[in-house]
């Protein structure tokens, strides 16, 4: 499948039936327009972009979609007056044995293979697939602080060794790591990620033709570290995020792309047309999508208004990797 270089995201938005059918509408409009890869989680707006993106995808042949979703937080529950929150997590994961309140990090991310395996049926389910194209740990380095260095990457290398089951399984086609902090940060940092040794730890998950091939990570003009700071020492040498995956041979999602609309009132005069676009949403994604290394710019794209107007960067040209550097002097 041909990946489109814009992805549909679903983070936000509010739980209700109003949203759940816009988010489809906007869905059914970004395949319309050629969008092809669409990004979500088991905790996205309850369960509920899920299950609306699965009402979608279920009438569409299986190759006109990349779908990507992620675990790792608790997806807690619509509220409900006759169950608190500690009682549904007795009744879904801490009764059958899914996951103990031990394994709890911060009291809401979990990454043991147990709750792994039992999120991925969740998502597949929801989503309507038999396979998932890539299955993401959602933002690992949450329990790098808590976990300590060594800790934390024992529990990362246990999840990878599940992630590879499910590869041989058939369940899922591709994993990998959707952060924040991880590679924006420099190696003094307490979330800094390593991604020589995350792909030491997949090699011995999985062997040299591991399924370890993704990552995701923010990337926009108000937060450009993945392009512009070498915090990966990679080789021998010091590279950006960016230029690691590259060298590693990975595929790589960028999130917040327009920082949910926030740094759109903050551009310049005469950027976005100087980036090709004609709004300042489509000159804020020309710079995402134009990142060497970047396989997919995503956008939270719940309106069909949304989709009409960002998916057209899909037919322009993108930018220069020379004058998207000189925007930074």
């Amino acid at each position: 499948m041909e990946l489109s270089s814009l992805g549909l995201g679903t983070y936000l938005g509010p739980t209700s039936d109003v949203a759940d059918s816009a988010l489809q509408e906007a869905a059914e409009t970004f395949l319309a327009a050629g969008g092809t890869v669409f990004d979500t989680a088991a905790n996205y707006r309850g369960g509920r972009s899920e299950r609306a993106l699965g009402q979608v995808f279920r009438v569409q042949p299986r190759e006109a979609f990349f779908i990507s979703t992620k675990a790792g937080y608790i997806p807690m529950p619509e509220p409900d007056p006759d169950e608190n929150p500690r009682a549904w997590f007795h009744r879904v994961l801490e009764g059958p044995g899914i996951l103990a309140v031990e394994d709890l990090v911060d009291g809401c991310h979990a990454m043991t293979p147990k709750y792994l395996a039992h999120q991925l049926e969740v998502s597949l389910e929801a989503l309507g697939v038999e396979t998932l194209d890539l299955f993401h740990l959602h933002n690992p380095e949450h329990q790098l602080v808590h976990l300590g260095v060594d800790a934390f990457y024992e529990a990362v290398g246990r999840a990878f060794e599940a992630c590879e089951g499910f590869a041989a399984a058939g369940k899922i086609r591709s994993y990998g790591l959707a952060t924040w902090n991880g590679f924006r940060v420099t190696p003094d940092q307490a979330e800094h990620l390593s991604l020589e040794r995350l792909l030491a730890l997949a090699t011995a998950a999985g062997g040299k033709d591991h399924h370890f091939r993704w990552l995701q990570l923010p990337l926009n003009l108000a937060l450009p570290e993945a392009f512009l700071l070498r915090t990966q020492p990679f080789g021998g040498e010091r590279l950006t995020a960016l230029q690691a995956a590259q060298a590693a041979g990975l595929s790589v999602q960028t999130s917040a792309s327009l920082m949910q609309a926030r740094i759109l009132n903050q551009l310049p005069d005469g950027l976005a047309e100087a980036l090709g676009g004609a709004t300042p949403a489509q000159g804020a994604l020309q710079f995402v999508r134009s990142c060497p290394g970047v396989t997919v710019a995503l956008c939270g794209m719940g309106q069909r208004a949304h989709v009409v107007e960002n998916a057209a960067v899909l037919r322009l040209p993108k930018v220069d990797p020379v004058a998207l550097a000189s925007l930074f002097g």
